[in-house]
C-alpha cells in the first residue's frame, strides 16, 4: 500500500512538472508552479526558509522520500530503471557506499554555491539538470506536435491551438542536455539510483538527514532468513542481506523491498519499535540485550557540523550583491557594424549580472514559457546555461512578466508591469553604418516608432536642412533596453541600433 501511494505521489509531480516546462501558454503554471518552488535548490538559492525546514522535517520523519517523490530527476531514473528490470529481473546487488565520491563532489558543489559560480552548480543539480533535458530535447516534439494540431485545427476553422516557432535556443545547453541524458540512462538502466547516490548533492545532503529519520525501512531479523531479495530489488545498492543492515544514507524510501520479501521481513516503521521487539525477542531465549544488533546508526557530530557550517557560508553567499552605477545622458553615435554586445542583457527584475548569476539554477523554465522568444540560454563560461536576452525573434514587451511569475527562485523578481516599466536593463545604440538612412539614402524611424518609452527622437541629418532624412537620437535616461528598437529595425543582416546591457539595473 504504501509502495502504491508513494507511486502515484510521484507521478503526479514528475507529469506535472514535466508539463510547467513543456507548456508556453502558463496555463499549469498557474495551478502548479509551487511545485518548482519547493525544489531544494531553488529554496536554497531564493532563501526559501518555510520549504528549506518543510524538507528537513519531511526527511528526518520518513526519510529521503523527496528523492522518490518530489524530484523530477530521480522519478525520471526510476521509469528508466523500471524498464530495465522488464528485461532482466532481481539484478541489483549491495555495493558500499563511495563515500569519497559522494562528499567530494558535495565539497564542490558548497565551495562553488559560496563563490557565486551557480552555472557550475547547476551542472549536477538534480531540478536544473531535467529542466534542461525537457527544455532542449522533450519541448520541440511538443511544439511540433502542437503545430500539427494547429494546422488540423485551421482546416476546420477552429483556433483552439496556434502555431510557435521551433528552434535550437542554445547549442552549448543542447550538448548538455544530451550528455546528461546519456550518462543518466547509462547509470540508471545498469544501476538504478547510481547518480543519487553518487553524484547528486541534493541526495548525499538528505542522505546525512535520512539517517537519523525516525520512520524507515528496518530489517526483523527473527523473520529474515537471508535469502537477498530485497537486496537484488533494491534500486539503491544499499540492503546488506548477510549483515541485516540498510544503509539509509542511500535509501530513497521507495517502498520497493516491502513488497519483495517473502518473509514480510521489512516494516517501514519506527527504528525503535523494532529494536525493542528484537531485545524482548532475545532476552526471551536467553540472550544478553546487550548483544542485539541495531539497524540505527551513531550520530557523527562532525558530519552534522560540517553541514550545518556549509549552509550558513552558502545562505551568506548567494545574499551578497553589488552595486554599480550606470551614468546616463546621450548614446554616441557609434559606427559599429557586428552588434556584438560588451554587456549581456538579463530580465528586469534580475537586479544586475551577479545577483542574477548567483541566484539563477539554469533550470530553462523562464525561456521555455517566454511568449516572446527573447530568453535563450548563454554560452558564456561565467554564466553558463543561465538565460540572457537577444532580440533576433522579439523584443521583451512591457506587459508581458511571464519570466518572473515562474522563477522559482525569485532570481527575477517583479511586483507589477509598473515596476517592470521603470527598470533599465540595458540602452539603445545607433550604428550610423547600418541605418537604411545612410545606406539606402531613404526615411525610416521604425525604431523611434515602436519604442515604448518614447527614449527614441528623430532629428533631421542635416542640421541646417529640416527637409533631409531623420535619423535617431537615443535618451539613455529614459530608454529601458526593451529591445523594441532592434528587433524592429528593417537592416540586415545586422540592425542599425542595438541594446547594450547593463551591470547592474537601475530604476528610471
Amino acid at each position: 500500500m504504501l509502495r502504491k501511494i508513494r507511486l502515484v505521489a510521484a507521478l503526479l509531480f514528475f507529469t506535472m512538472i514535466t508539463l510547467l516546462f513543456l507548456d508556453f501558454t502558463g496555463t499549469v503554471h498557474s495551478w502548479f508552479g509551487w511545485m518548482a518552488k519547493i525544489q531544494f535548490l531553488p529554496a536554497v538559492l531564493a532563501l526559501n526558509v518555510g520549504v528549506m525546514i518543510a524538507l528537513v522535517l519531511l526527511t528526518l520523519l520518513l526519510g529521503r522520500v523527496y528523492c522518490s517523490v518530489v524530484c523530477p530527476l530521480g522519478v525520471f531514473q526510476d521509469i528508466i530503471s523500471w524498464v530495465s528490470g522488464r528485461v532482466k529481473k532481481n539484478r541489483f546487488h549491495y555495493s558500499p557506499a563511495l563515500s569519497w565520491l559522494r562528499y567530494g563532489v558535495l565539497a564542490v558543489f558548497i565551495v562553488a554555491l559560496v563563490a557565486g559560480v551557480v552555472s557550475l552548480t547547476a551542472l549536477i543539480a538534480p531540478y536544473s539538470a531535467y529542466g534542461r533535458i525537457i527544455s532542449n530535447l522533450l519541448t520541440p516534439l511538443y511544439q511540433w506536435g502542437n503545430n500539427v494540431l494547429a494546422l488540423w485545427a485551421e482546416r476546420v476553422d477552429s483556433y483552439a491551438f496556434y502555431s510557435v516557432d521551433v528552434w535550437m535556443k542554445g547549442l552549448s545547453t543542447f550538448v548538455v542536455a544530451v550528455g546528461t541524458v546519456i550518462v543518466l540512462f547509462i547509470l540508471a538502466w545498469r544501476g538504478g539510483r547510481t547518480y543519487c547516490n553518487t553524484i547528486c548533492p541534493v541526495g548525499t545532503v538528505l542522505g546525512l538527514l535520512s539517517r537519523y529519520s525516525y520512520f524507515k525501512p528496518v530489517i526483523d531479523t527473527s523473520k529474515c532468513n537471508g535469502c537477498g531479495l530485497c537486496a537484488r530489488n533494491c534500486k539503491s545498492s544499499c540492503i546488506n542481506p548477510k549483515a541485516h543492515e540498510i544503509d539509509y544514507s542511500r535509501c530513497v524510501a521507495c517502498m520497493d523491498c516491502l513488497g519483495k520479501c517473502r518473509q514480510d521481513a521489512i516494516k517501514y516503521v519506527s527504528g525503535a519499535i523494532i529494536q525493542k521487539k528484537q531485545v524482548l525477542r532475545r532476552e526471551e531465549t536467553g540472550q544478553s540485550a546487550s548483544q542485539s544488533s541495531s539497524n540505527s546508526e551513531k550520530v557523527n557530530t562532525s558530519r552534522r557540523n560540517f553541514f550545518t557550517v556549509s549552509a550558513l557560508l552558502a545562505t551568506s553567499a548567494v545574499m551578497k550583491a553589488q552595486e554599480k552605477k550606470v551614468d546616463g545622458g546621450l548614446a554616441p553615435l557609434i559606427d559599429k557594424k557586428n552588434p556584438k554586445r560588451a554587456t549581456s542583457i538579463v530580465p528586469a527584475g534580475a537586479r544586475g549580472l551577479r545577483h542574477f548569476a548567483q541566484h539563477c539554477t539554469a533550470c530553462q523554465l523562464c525561456v521555455s514559457v517566454c511568449p516572446n522568444q527573447v530568453l535563450r540560454p548563454s554560452g558564456d563560461l561565467k554564466r553558463l546555461m543561465q538565460p540572457e536576452m537577444s532580440y533576433e525573434r522579439g523584443y521583451c514587451r512591457p506587459e508581458c512578466a511571464k519570466c518572473a511569475e515562474v522563477c522559482p527562485t525569485d532570481a527575477i523578481h517583479l511586483t507589477s508591469l509598473a515596476e517592470k516599466s521603470a527598470i533599465q536593463i540595458g540602452h539603445a545604440v545607433w550604428i550610423a553604418q547600418n541605418c537604411i538612412v545612410n545606406t539606402d539614402k531613404v526615411s525610416c524611424g521604425n525604431c523611434a516608432r515602436h519604442c515604448p518609452t518614447g527614449a527614441i527622437q528623430m532629428i533631421p541629418k542635416d542640421e541646417n536642412d529640416e527637409s533631409s532624412p531623420k535619423i535617431p537620437v537615443v535618451n539613455t535616461e529614459r530608454c529601458i533596453g526593451c529591445g523594441a528598437c532592434e528587433n524592429l529595425c528593417p537592416a540586415r543582416p545586422f540592425s542599425a541600433i542595438y541594446v547594450e546591457g547593463h551591470e547592474m539595473h537601475r530604476v528610471i
